[in-house]
C-alpha cells in the first residue's frame, strides 16, 4: 500500500475506517485470514491484475501502432474498457492532432469501432447487461441504436474478429478495429486504424483489415514474449 494511502486511512476516524473496511470485506475488495490482519481480497487481486494486463499490452503495442499508422497514412489508436467506456491509450499517426480523441478520454462504447470490439468480446451476462442499460443515442445517422440491432452487430464482430465503426460516432469518419488477446484467450484491449473519409482516396477496407491483423499478431507475440522473459 502506498504512503499517501496509508496516511490518508491513518487520518479517517476509527468508526468511519471500520465502516469502510467492513464494505471492503463484504465485496471482496478485503479478506481477513485467520491471523486477523486485513489483507487483498480476490477482486482486488483480479482488478491489480486486469490493470497490469492492460499496461503490458499497451506497451506492446505502442511501437507497432506506430509502425501500422506509417504505413495506411492514418491515426492509429488502443483501447481498453473500463465501466461500459473506452478509455484511449494510445493515439498516434497522420492527422492524430485533427482527431478528437486524445490519450485519456473516454467515449460511449457502441459507436466506437473500439468499443463494439470489446463489447463483442464481453462475457455474455456482462454484453447483454450493456444492451438493457441503453437508450444508445444516434450521434450520426449511422450510429446504432436498437439493442437488437446492435446485438446482432456485436455477434458479427465476435464472429469475424473485427470491427468497423462506419462513419458512427463523426460523419466521415471510417474505423476498423480488433481485439487484442493474452493468455486463455481473454481480450484486454482493441486497436484501431482511423482515416477521414475522402472522395476517391479511401485505402480499400482489405488492405486496413490485412494490415489490422498482422499488427494484432505482433502485439500478441511481443505480449507472449514479455511474459515469458
Amino acid at each position: 500500500t502506498s504512503a499517501p494511502c496509508i496516511r490518508a486511512w491513518a487520518s479517517l476516524p476509527k468508526a468511519t475506517a471500520h465502516r469502510q473496511a467492513t464494505t471492503l470485506l463484504q465485496e471482496g475488495y478485503l479478506r481477513r485470514p485467520p491471523g486477523g490482519r486485513l489483507v487483498a481480497g480476490p477482486r482486488l487481486v483480479a482488478l491489480a491484475q486486469s490493470i497490469d494486463r492492460k499496461q503490458i499490452a499497451a506497451a506492446a503495442a505502442a511501437p507497432v501502432l506506430h509502425r501500422l499508422a506509417r504505413k495506411l497514412h492514418c491515426v492509429a489508436q488502443l483501447g481498453t474498457l473500463e465501466n461500459d467506456m473506452v478509455t484511449y491509450r494510445i493515439k498516434t499517426g497522420h492527422g492524430a492532432g485533427d482527431l478528437f480523441t486524445r490519450v485519456g478520454f473516454q467515449l460511449e462504447a457502441y459507436c466506437t469501432g473500439i468499443g463494439k470490439v470489446l463489447l463483442a468480446n464481453l462475457a455474455g451476462a456482462d454484453r447483454d447487461a450493456y444492451l438493457a442499460a441503453g437508450p444508445f443515442p444516434a450521434l450520426t445517422r449511422n450510429t446504432i441504436t436498437d439493442p437488437a440491432a446492435l446485438r446482432s452487430e456485436l455477434e458479427q464482430i465476435r464472429t469475424q474478429g473485427y470491427a468497423c465503426d462506419n462513419e458512427e460516432i463523426v460523419e466521415g469518419l471510417i474505423c476498423f478495429a480488433a481485439p487484442i488477446r493474452i493468455a486463455e484467450q481473454e481480450v484486454v484491449a482493441a486497436i484501431s486504424a482511423s482515416k477521414l473519409v475522402e472522395a476517391n482516396r479511401r485505402t480499400a477496407d482489405d488492405i486496413v483489415i490485412s494490415a489490422l491483423m498482422a499488427a494484432v499478431r505482433e502485439i500478441e507475440d511481443a505480449i507472449q514474449y514479455t511474459k515469458s522473459a
